[in-house]
């Protein structure tokens, strides 16, 4: 088992509280870490968990979990959690996880997984949907698609995310969120294999030559696996493809870097706005 054998990894760094008397990380925690990276490949999927279970009728449940132990992690350690499905049966998916420090495997495991009603616990055939998201992931498939469009076409699965991001979970008022921009503006959204939005922002035009982005909203169980630059990016090529000449943005401010990484810059001083820390970004085209 080599680091090149995964696409999916978790990144985490070994805390006081896992390492036992021998001043090593105990045993058990690594099973912790596992679980902890299957959280991180669902995200690569773009499956929010509980809305694509509830879609594909049923739940996943560990049957059978194998450790195999060949070197220590220890405190502080930088450790890499690889997982990958290497096969789907008819109602069972194996998973493998490597852990690494650095390049050197520490701890090899197996996982057999079974689809089943949640309700009996039964088992039920993995549906051919969830099939060919796992088989297509490690195969190098793309997990999500960016469809752009008026509010008409995408304005029902938008007002969903954004309502979820903003209304329920940042407790911005509804009369805030929705305007009546909505209707001219172009709107993008991510759709993963289901059919199920994950993401969300709309382009405005600002002025003359210059395009606003906002209304930037990821359903918040598969944030930071890029799909919010899926749509950022498809937003600002919309924006280049009507030739403007930049785009403009108002960050809020825990979202900053993600801006600076996707090549904006901050302009002016920070404001307040519903209770939100903000700064205006813009990005030349």
């Amino acid at each position: 088992m080599q680091r090149s054998d995964f696409r999916c990894f978790h990144r985490l760094r070994v805390r006081w509280a896992e390492v036992d008397m021998q001043k090593i990380v105990f045993n058990a925690h690594y099973l912790m870490y596992i679980d902890t990276a299957m959280s991180d490949y669902w995200r690569a999927l773009a499956l929010p968990y509980e809305a694509s279970m509830e879609a594909l009728g049923g739940e996943m449940y560990v049957k059978k979990a194998t450790v195999e132990y060949h070197a220590s992690a220890r405190l502080d350690d930088t450790l890499d959690v690889g997982l990958r499905c290497a096969r789907v049966g008819n109602s069972s998916s194996l998973f493998e996880a490597g852990i690494f420090s650095g390049d050197q495997l520490l701890v090899s495991a197996e996982l057999i997984y079974v689809f089943a009603d949640p309700a009996t616990q039964t088992s039920r055939p993995v549906p051919p949907a969830l099939r060919a998201i796992f088989e297509g992931f490690e195969a190098g498939a793309e997990m999500a698609e960016v469809r752009t469009g008026d509010w008409n076409a995408l304005g029902r699965d938008a007002g969903r995310l954004r309502t979820a991001v903003f209304v329920r979970e940042q407790h911005i008022p509804a009369e805030i969120e929705a305007d009546a921009l909505d209707a001219t503006a172009r709107h993008a959204v991510v759709y993963n294999r289901l059919g199920l939005p994950v993401a969300t922002g709309r382009l405005l035009q600002e002025s003359p030559g210059v395009g606003r982005i906002g209304r930037m909203a990821v359903d918040r169980s598969v944030r930071g696996a890029q799909w919010g630059r899926q749509v950022l990016e498809a937003l600002v090529a919309a924006s280049r493809d009507r030739g403007d000449n930049a785009v403009h943005l108002h960050a809020q401010r825990s979202a900053e870097g993600f801006y600076r990484r996707a090549g904006f810059v901050v302009r002016g001083e920070p404001w307040e706005e519903a209770g939100i820390a903000h700064i205006a970004m813009e990005r030349r085209l």
